[in-house]
């Protein structure tokens, strides 16, 4: 299971709170197990938006694939280290 991109906690928390608030103010309850019961349920909605909400299949290049055969043969380059850059350099050693 790949992990939810950012449009998807976007839209479970919106349909979160919107979803659970419209029905608080819809039913009007005033008792701790119906505000629960109605919290619960809206849970459940933005975990149901969040998870059947499409997602995008954008294929990443990866350096592999994109290399050609003429790259393939030539050595890795490796920068040279500064010169003076160790502790020999110091000036009365």
């Amino acid at each position: 299971m790949q992990r939810p991109n950012a449009a998807q906690y976007a839209y479970g928390s919106a349909t979160v709170v919107l979803s659970t608030v419209a029905l608080l103010l819809l039913s009007g309850t005033t008792t701790t197990p119906g505000i629960a019961a109605i919290c619960a349920a809206g849970l459940l909605l933005g975990l149901l938006v969040a998870v059947t909400m499409p997602v995008r299949t954008r294929h990443v290049k990866t350096p592999a694939a994109t290399t050609s055969p003429t790259l393939a043969n030539e050595e890795i380059r490796v920068p040279a280290p500064p010169v003076g850059a160790g502790a020999d350099t110091r000036i009365g050693s």
